[in-house]
């Protein structure tokens, strides 16, 4: 399994509260369309909260919170492996959803500063 990992700002003409409605109520839909054509295994969202508690994390490292640099979200998306992903936006239902889902995310996403990964699980704990 492979995990696909986009660290998400919003538009800068959004609110944070309007990113993750347009976001959860209007995108993840089209995710769940898309799931069989492109091979999603899962999909979820990581909404931003405010938190004092966050607040104070990020303060003891030095890193930056709540003034505008911090991500508004973070999706991941499970894939059986590259291969199989390759393979799904080959196929004529892979490009379309992936079309899809790439337009949609234009209408909510600044692209130029959010960023994406994928990452191969090295797990320490377990529940």
């Amino acid at each position: 399994m492979i995990k696909l990992t986009y660290c998400l700002h919003r538009l800068a003409s959004l609110s944070r509260a309007e990113f993750q409605q347009y976001w959860r109520e209007t995108h993840a839909p089209l995710v769940a369309v898309a799931r069989e054509a492109l091979g999603i295994r899962r999909y979820i969202q990581q909404h931003t909260v405010d938190s004092a508690i966050g607040a104070a994390n990020n303060e003891g490292r030095g890193i930056p919170y709540g003034d505008g640099e911090d991500f508004d979200g973070v999706a991941e998306l499970w894939f059986d492996s590259e291969e199989a992903v390759a393979a799904a936006v080959a196929t004529e239902a892979g490009q379309k959803h992936a079309r899809i889902l790439f337009e949609d995310e234009a209408n909510f996403i600044d692209f130029g500063r959010s960023c994406c990964f994928i990452t191969q699980a090295n797990e320490v704990l377990a529940g």
